[in-house]
């Protein structure tokens, strides 16, 4: 018989034990090792059992347990610890508060998704991970962010197989009071809300729920309220699920909401109100719609008020390609926007022009969220070196007339929260137990022999964690008892591990490594250099391509002969990734290049000790080293059409396992120990280790990205953003009159030579104060295409004649032999523009002059 209701019973706990609720209720317990240790005291049984769940814990322990810990002095005395540190955490000062300058206020940070802990499962992969651990870092650090997201009812989904190893997903509902959040209410007691318009006359409403993550406050957004009809409740059931309208309320939702919803924050709490917004991809861009909405409701046209919002806004993207943009059909979103539906003060065709994809190869029917995310933003960014050229080249029709190179995108390279992510027994190791996790200096007194007890140690704890699951799983795929005893002897804790777990689009290639099944049988059985291979990941439910890729490594792994040495794990998951990054001993990523934007699985793994294998993508195109891993060679000439690529590179695959990974591992040195293999194992951590820091990270944000928008922020005040709206609308009109007229042919072309340059170039209604006249110089190819170009700004000499022409002038020092050229050209100029190429504008010479013209100089 089934409950018609469901609700959760709140443990009284005795009052010696009252700070427990505290610390459960803060989720920095996820990366505190103490605070965890504490909990596992209270019951270490029921610790494991709820999954390391503190507040599902202090529900399911007893009254006597607790009673009995209320009058142990040495429990008590750990809590009360616990909580005073837990306090000093709170409201010490950090690395933030001893910023120069004037660093933001408050930053609001908007992400559809965030994994903080398999605690709070609202995440579905990287782009989640990668947020919850910039929260994490944010708090850590003393950053003022505050979160706002989804809480989405459903989560993501669980993953199970079936008997033939086809994808199955479920969906549990998670009950905000068994999760460690807590209701923002008003100063009445009343639950505090958002709430949208929809066509219709209808509306859709939802309740602010808040999650404590260290210092920082993350507000997630809930539908599923009484007022709500029923498809308004079913807004925040699921993540990244129901078709193009049910995403589309999820997003205006998120953004639109989100805003609403930290107005509310700062109100209630007298929080500081936040002086920049960042977009964690452009799932929320409609957050800049809602703000400039709040700027003409104070009375800033339509103009000013984007330019106001535009200056305290940072936009990520985290996508290579563009099919893996959201985008909408035009009439979807109109249909949104406007008279008895969102913001009918702003004009629809003003909002969806924010979203129009007006560049060469554009969609005139769709609305582009990364699109409008960009235009909204002052400043980008990619999340890899790598991905910011990609991006920039995928961008580049915003900005035209620029070179990709100059495509106001810039890169901070992502990182990963090493509290989070660095297994016990690594922060254990050492003589000095230095506290910072991310220190290489911990290891300096570690001996090869505690290293390799400790490589050891954690690959056997994997192994008991697999079979766990193996057991598990082919128990749910229907098997019996019998049919499961293998299970027993699966993997091998003194074999070279590899891990294989992430997200299965086709791009990431989950069954490259099956390219040549009998080679990669030959590695896995090999005698004397055997190799096991732990793979997880899941496919989105609506992916079949992807299921079938999991479909076809789990029929490989389930073949007898091999599957004591390839697994496959369903349901990856934070709790899983725990033992399965430290357990490894190489990292496999063999993405299509350059389709991973950074990848962060690798990194976790390194912060343990693990080495890298991987296609020089994402962050590993970045910092790879051969002391690090190993970088498999991609075959990505414009030539090789993706079947031979694929063979290519598994053979390369192969080739590195086989004749440099293995003999590598299974090598000894006088000792008895792969004493190679642990100098890659120290260089990793040691070296490798202190870059891909979250700290790193967003310390790059605040210095690169938060603090100059604030700045900008500050000083467009209304009336600086009405006239700085005005000087575009005026350059905008007057720029097809301005043009470069003529270009002074100089002699001389030896090394160390300076050419004088003298331009001649018409303004129209402008003036030499609104713009900025350039030459543009460096090493030309064949085409005459500049490489790696600087630029040299021109003083106005003269003018204007009586035609209305200005005369320029400057040196251009000659640095370099070989072929060289340059060109001229004019940009807007103005003090409040982040970036030259910020309006899309320029003027260059109609043609090349030629040779005698001085452009190019052989």
């Amino acid at each position: 018989m089934k409950a018609i209701r469901r609700f959760t019973v709140r443990p009284v706990l005795p009052g010696p034990l009252a700070p427990l609720h505290d610390l459960a209720g803060n989720l920095r317990w996820s990366w505190h090792p103490a605070t965890r240790d504490l909990f596992a005291a209270v019951d270490p049984g029921r610790w494991a059992a709820c999954g390391q769940d503190p507040v599902k814990l202090l529900g399911d322990v007893p009254a006597a347990r607790l009673a009995e810990l209320a009058a142990d002095t040495g429990f008590l005395t750990r809590l009360r610890e616990a909580a005073d540190e837990l306090r000093a955490y709170l409201h010490g000062e950090r690395w933030f508060q001893r910023c120069d300058g004037e660093p933001p206020a408050a930053v609001a940070y908007f992400s559809p998704e965030f994994g903080i802990t398999a605690a709070l499962p609202q995440y579905s992969g990287g782009l989640g991970i990668l947020a919850g651990d910039h929260l994490k870092a944010a708090s850590d650090l003393g950053v003022p962010i505050v979160g706002v997201g989804l809480l989405y009812r459903h989560g993501y989904f669980r993953q199970s197989l079936s008997r033939d190893g086809w994808q199955q997903e479920a969906y549990p509902v998670d009950d905000p009071d068994e999760l460690p959040l807590s209701p923002l209410r008003e100063a009445d007691g009343t639950p505090a809300r958002v709430t949208l318009a929809l066509p219709g006359g209808r509306a859709l409403r939802a309740r602010i729920w808040q999650a404590r993550v260290g210092r920082v406050p993350l507000l997630l957004l809930d539908s599923d309220v009484e007022e709500n009809d029923g498809p308004a409740r079913e807004v925040t059931d699921r993540l990244y699920g129901g078709g193009s309208e049910h995403r589309l309320l999820q997003e205006m939702l998120l953004g639109i909401g989100g805003v609403r919803a930290v107005r509310a924050y700062c109100r209630i709490t007298g929080h500081p109100a936040p002086e920049v917004f960042h977009s964690n991809e452009g799932h929320a861009g409609f957050l800049g719609v809602e703000r400039i909405a709040g700027h003409v409701a104070a009375g800033l046209d339509f103009d000013a008020a984007l330019e106001a919002v535009r200056a305290g806004t940072v936009f990520t993207t985290h996508t290579p390609v563009p099919a893996g943009i959201d985008r909408f059909g035009r009439a979807l979103v109109a249909a949104h926007f406007g008279k008895d539906a969102e913001l009918p003060d702003l004009g629809v065709e003003r909002i969806l022009a924010l979203g129009a994809e007006t560049y060469p190869g554009g969609d005139p029917h769709v609305f582009n969220m990364a699109v409008m995310g960009l235009r909204l933003a002052q400043r980008a960014n990619g999340v890899s070196a790598l991905h910011g050229r990609v991006s920039r080249a995928m961008f580049a029709g915003l900005w035209p007339g620029f070179d990709a190179d100059e495509v106001p995108i810039t890169s901070v390279t992502n990182g990963v929260h090493a509290p989070t992510w660095v297994a016990p027994e690594v922060l254990r190791l050492g003589a000095d137990g230095a506290a910072d996790p991310g220190d290489p200096a911990r290891f300096d007194g570690v001996t090869d022999q505690e290293l390799w007890r400790l490589r050891r140690e954690l690959r056997g704890r994997l192994v008991d964690e697999v079979r766990e699951r193996l057991d598990d799983s082919w128990r749910r795929r229907g098997a019996g008892a019998a049919e499961r005893s293998w299970i027993d002897g699966a993997l091998d804790p003194d074999v070279l591990t590899i891990g294989f777990a992430r997200r299965v689009p086709s791009y990431k290639r989950l069954t490259l490594m099956l390219r040549d099944p009998e080679r990669l049988t030959r590695l896995l059985l090999d005698p004397e250099r055997p190799v096991q291979i732990v793979v997880a990941g899941k496919a989105h439910p609506a992916d079949d391509g992807g299921k079938r890729l999991i479909q076809e490594l789990v029929r490989f792994t389930d073949d007898p002969r091999v599957r004591h040495r390839v697994v496959f794990l369903p349901d990856y998951g934070m709790g899983m990734a725990r033992t399965l990054y430290p357990g490894c001993d190489v990292w496999l990523n063999n993405p299509v290049r350059p389709l991973e934007a950074c990848g962060t699985s690798g990194m976790k793994a390194a912060l343990n000790g693990c080495l890298n294998l991987s296609v020089p993508d994402g962050w590993w195109d970045e910092w790879y080293e051969p002391d690090f891993g190993w970088a498999i060679p991609p075959a990505d000439g414009t030539g090789t059409d993706e079947d031979r690529r694929d063979e290519l590179e598994a053979a390369a695959l192969y080739d590195l396992l086989e004749r440099r990974v293995t003999p590598l591992f299974y090598e000894r040195g006088p000792d008895g120990r792969p004493d190679r293999w642990l100098a890659m194992v120290r260089a990793t951590l040691t070296r490798l280790g202190p870059k891909v820091l979250a700290d790193r990270m967003v310390r790059a944000y605040v210095e690169r990205l938060y603090a100059p928008a604030a700045r900008s922020a500050r000083a467009l005040t209304p009336e600086a953003a009405r006239r700085l709206a005005a000087w575009k609308e005026r350059v905008r009109a007057a720029w097809p009159r301005v043009a470069v007229t003529y270009v002074g042919a100089p002699s001389g072309t030896a090394l160390g030579s300076t050419l004088d340059l003298h331009v001649t170039v018409e303004l129209g209604e402008l003036t030499p104060d609104d713009v900025e006249v350039q030459a543009v110089a460096g090493r030309v190819d064949a085409e005459d295409t500049l490489a790696r170009p600087t630029t040299v700004r021109l003083a106005p000499a003269g003018g204007p004649d009586g035609a209305g022409r200005w005369s320029y002038a400057g040196p251009l020092a000659l640095d370099r032999t070989g072929p060289y050229g340059y060109t001229v050209r004019v940009l807007p100029h103005h003090p409040l523009l982040a970036s030259p190429a910020e309006t899309g504008l320029v003027a260059v010479p109609a043609q090349a002059a030629g040779e005698g013209g001085g452009v190019l100089l052989r």
